[in-house]
Formats: structure tokens, C-alpha cells, sequence
């Protein structure tokens, strides 16, 4: 089942969009272009996640992606406090009601795991920090080959020392967001081409590009600079396969 990101026929990522854009048939549409889909399972319920799975697997016969967002640990309670006084007069203006504590979200992460433990899946992905080397072990041992997303060279050297079978390297151009390991850290600033040879000094894993990367000179550079593939988001947001909501669309 393991997947080597620097041997795909066409070496384009589609990124995993949390929110609905990555839909089974964007998946499906990217396979058969001959590339590698991903399923975002970022903000769904492991039940969600797997009845997308299924959907992908009646779809298409090539390898695929799952990425997960990693939960965090608890915010600045003060910090929330805080934002929640601010927010209180605009509240009680419209007759809504606070809630007094805001317990952690762990996007269904535990499930989740056992979910692609138990029925795996070829590729998984993570944003937003790292699994446990326990974690990782574990998936690697059913086959999955799997990707942390960095944004730095010093994120490159943990995501390794965990085991990942690759780095996703975004760089400050993304559109959505950055995938740092932890909120309060500040995002980088050099930029995805300068970046990319940044982290290969620190390792010698498969390299894919993220971040800003619309049109072939734009990928053939990310390719130049060292990466084994790319990964398009934004760019297939107005596919007809895409979830993206009218709205957005008009907009881009």
C-alpha cells in the first residue's frame, strides 16, 4: 500500500481543503488525471471521514489521501475570557448566550486514528503539528505512507525525527492558511522557493511544494527547486468537482 510521493506519474498533490471544497470526486478527478487526490478530514467527525473514504474507494482505484488537523493543547484561558467580554454587548444585543468555558476540541482526533488503523488507508497526512511517534509507528506498521506539513526548517527536523515518510513544505504564499505546529508561532516569511532548499539541508525526504502555486512555470520552478511534487489548491477550486460554495467561486 505505501506511496512514494517522488514517484507519482504526474507529480501534483490536490490539497486537502477542510471546510468542503475536497470533495470524493475532486479526488477522483485528480487520480485520473494522474496525480494524487486528498480527502480533508479536518473538521469532520471519524463517521464523516470514513463515509468519504468509502465514496473515494467506489470512485477511483488509485492511491489517495486522508489529511488530519493535529488538536493542540487547551488555549490561553485568559486570552478567551477576554475575547468573550469583547464579545459579549454585540451578544446580549441580539439575544445570544456565551458559553461561560469552551471545553477542547480535538477534532475527533482518537477516532480518527482508530478509524485508519483499523480499514487503512495509502497516504495520511497532518497539519498543524505532528503525531506521537507512537502514532506514527502505529500507522506505518498497517502500511500507510504518511506527510507533515512544515513551514520551517527546525518543523522539518521534528516531523522527521517522528517518522514521516515526507514533508509537505507551504510556504508564506498559501492561500488558506499556515500550517504551523503550534498557534502562537509566527509563520515564516522566506518565501516558498528559498524555502524549499532551506529544508532539504536538513533532510533528505521526498520535498512537496505548497503554497501559491497556480499555473505549469510556477510548478516547474517548485520542481527546480528541489521539490519531488506539488501541491495545487486553490488552483482547483473552480473545477466542477470542487465543493467550493457559488460564492466562492464568483469570487476567485
Amino acid at each position: 500500500m505505501a506511496v512514494r510521493l517522488d514517484e507519482l506519474v504526474v507529480p501534483v498533490i490536490g490539497a486537502p481543503m477542510a471546510g468542503g471544497p475536497s470533495t470524493p470526486e475532486l479526488v477522483a478527478a485528480v487520480n485520473r488525471a494522474g496525480g494524487l487526490g486528498f480527502l480533508a478530514a479536518g473538521m469532520k467527525t471519524a463517521a464523516g471521514m470514513s463515509e468519504q473514504i468509502a465514496a473515494v474507494r467506489k470512485a477511483t482505484d488509485r492511491p489517495y489521501g486522508v489529511n488530519l488537523f493535529v488538536p493542540g493543547p487547551p488555549g490561553d484561558r485568559a486570552a478567551v475570557a477576554a475575547y468573550r467580554e469583547r464579545l459579549r454587548p454585540e451578544a446580549e444585543r441580539w439575544g445570544v448566550t456565551l458559553p461561560e468555558e469552551i471545553g477542547p476540541d480535538r477534532d475527533d482526533w482518537e477516532a480518527k486514528l482508530a478509524a485508519l488503523l483499523a480499514d487503512p488507508v495509502p497516504v495520511v497526512s497532518y497539519t498543524f503539528g505532528l503525531p506521537t511517534a507512537e502514532e506514527a509507528a502505529a500507522l506505518r506498521a498497517v502500511g500507510t505512507t504518511q506527510v507533515g506539513t512544515v513551514t520551517t526548517p527546525e518543523e522539518a527536523r521534528a516531523a522527521e525525527a517522528v517518522g514521516m515518510d515526507a514533508l509537505c513544505v507551504q510556504g508564506p504564499e498559501a492561500g488558506g492558511h499556515r500550517g504551523t505546529h503550534r498557534v502562537a508561532d509566527e509563520p515564516g516569511e522566506l518565501p516558498l522557493l528559498e524555502l524549499l532548499p532551506a529544508v532539504r539541508e536538513v533532510t533528505a525526504l521526498p520535498l512537496v511544494a505548497a503554497g501559491g502555486l497556480g499555473d505549469g512555470a510556477a510548478v516547474a520552478a517548485a520542481l527546480r527547486a528541489g521539490a519531488a511534487a506539488v501541491q495545487l489548491g486553490t488552483a482547483l477550486l473552480r473545477s466542477d468537482e470542487s465543493g467550493a460554495s457559488p460564492a466562492h467561486r464568483a469570487a476567485l
